[in-house]
This record gives structure tokens, sequence and C-alpha cells, in this order.
């Protein structure tokens, strides 16, 4: 099978240093993956090579086996849709306005229609008239989220479903939201939607998504099922933290409870407190 999305040897470089460093990854149909790693891994980076926004130094992506540079913008959007992290609009929009994007130049009652419906699964459909600029962060969020789904819809009528990139997408939501998000995912998901996002939150990495790939320093240092891959082992190598894994007795869900910083790391630290003091 082909995957829907496919780094091969990627580098992406700054100066000198290297963000991602020989990354070859691959994600089959409908698969759902979480990137994970501390602040710096390259998570975000990785993210915006999935999506076509930047050329890697090195190696090659690829979306449906066909090279992401080799398509057009429209024709890309068509195929892909992004979540960024942070998203800016500096015009005084509604709500609906804005959603409305994600139909690209459509109009009418199938456009109409669809921004209905996405307002309503992120809980905005009172907030159509709202100027977005009026917005809590997290609702504003909530909106770009509706956006795509609406960019999600166009593309899946015309190829089928389509690839979904989210770059933190909870970080801004209280936990109702959060759970909110994740079942609209799993929805896409239901109908063939390949997702793959950047998470901090490693409970919700666990709960939303089929495969976890673990970067550190630029490289993929994991990669498997959440039960395999959430291990106190990990979390020390990694994140350099001591940690209890536990396991809810319902279905045997790995969670995550850091209890201090690993031993290592903890003396590191304090030997540079103590040199600068």
């Amino acid at each position: 099978m082909t995957p829907a999305i496919e780094a091969s040897g990627i580098t992406v470089r700054i100066g000198t240093k290297a963000l991602i460093d020989d990354v070859t990854l691959a994600i089959a149909p409908g698969e759902t993956v979480a990137l994970v790693g501390p602040n710096g891994a390259g998570k975000s980076t990785l993210l915006r090579v999935l999506a076509g926004e930047i050329a890697p130094r090195t190696g090659t992506a690829t979306l449906r086996g066909r090279a992401l540079q080799s398509y057009p913008p429209q024709a890309l959007a068509l195929h892909r849709a992004v979540l960024s992290q942070h998203t800016t609009v500096a015009f005084p929009f509604t709500v609906a306005d804005v959603v409305r994007m994600g139909a690209g130049s459509a109009r009418g009652g199938k456009a109409d229609a669809l921004v209905a419906a996405a307002l309503a699964e992120v809980d905005l459909a009172a907030f159509d008239e709202r100027i977005i600029t009026t917005l809590s962060g997290g609702e504003q969020q909530r909106a770009h989220f509706a956006r795509i789904l609406v960019q999600l819809a166009y593309g899946e009528a015309v190829h089928g479903p389509g690839l979904l990139l989210l770059d933190e997408p909870t970080a801004s939501l209280d936990l109702r939201h959060q759970l909110d998000l994740l079942e609209a995912t799993r929805r896409c998901r239901a109908r063939g939607v390949t997702i793959v996002a950047v998470l901090h939150d490693l409970n919700l990495a666990a709960l939303f998504a089929d495969r976890i790939v673990v970067l550190d320093r630029g490289r993929i240092v994991a990669d498997g099922s959440p039960r395999d891959i959430l291990t106190d082992a990990m979390l020390e190598q990694v994140f350099g933290v001591a940690s209890a894994i536990g396991r809810v007795p319902a279905d045997g869900a790995p969670f995550v409870l850091p209890h201090a910083m690993a031993r290592t790391q903890r003396h590191a630290a304090a030997r540079t407190v103590t040199a600068l003091s």
C-alpha cells in the first residue's frame, strides 16, 4: 500500500544546526500518528515538511506517492489541511467568514451547509457573527479547526479522504474542548482521513493516536503503539523525567504521572545553579 505521506532521509538545517536530521517516516492511509518530544526536538519542523510548507535540505517528502513540492498550491490544499500552532487574523472577519475560507472560492448552499456543520462540530454555532478577534484564544483555535474541517470536506469530495496535520491543536483549549477536538479527529479517521498531530500532552497522545513517534534533537528515537512507547525508560531518556507509568484498569491505556526530574538531570541542574550563584 502506498503511504498517505512519507519522508525519506529528511534533513532541515538553519546554518550549521540540524533541526531535522536524516528522518525517515511513512504513515499509512487512515492512520493517526502523534509526534511527541521535548521542546526543540523538531516536531513542528517535521510537520511543516510533511505539509509542503518548507523544503528539506536533503531527502524527499511524498504525498500519495508524489513529491510534495510538485503539487501546485491549490491542488495541495485539496489533499491536505493544516492547523498551525499560531494563526493570526488581522482583519475584522466574522467567525463564519473565517470558517468559510476553508471552502476557497466556493460559495452557495453547499459551502453554507459545510460552514454551519463545522461550527456546530466545534461548539461555535452561536458565535458565527462574532468578530473573530473578540473571541478568546481557545475559541479562535476552535474556529480555525472548523475552517480546516471545511477544507478537508471539499478535498474529500474531489480526491477522497485527505491528510489532516495539526500542530499543538489542544494547547489553548480547556479540558472539555480538548476531548471534543479529539472526538472530531476520530470521526475524521472513521472516514479514512490520515491524521498527524504534534502533541505535548502524552496522556492525550495515548488517547488520540494509533502510533506515537518520539523525536529528540531532530531524530526519531522511538516509534510504535502507545503501550510500547510510553515507558519509564523512554521518559527518562528523552524528557529527563523520573515518572510512573500507570495503567487504566478498564482497557490498559497508559497514563503519565511525572514525579520529579530524573536524578541525572536534577543533579546537572543543581550544578548549573551553583555555578551561577
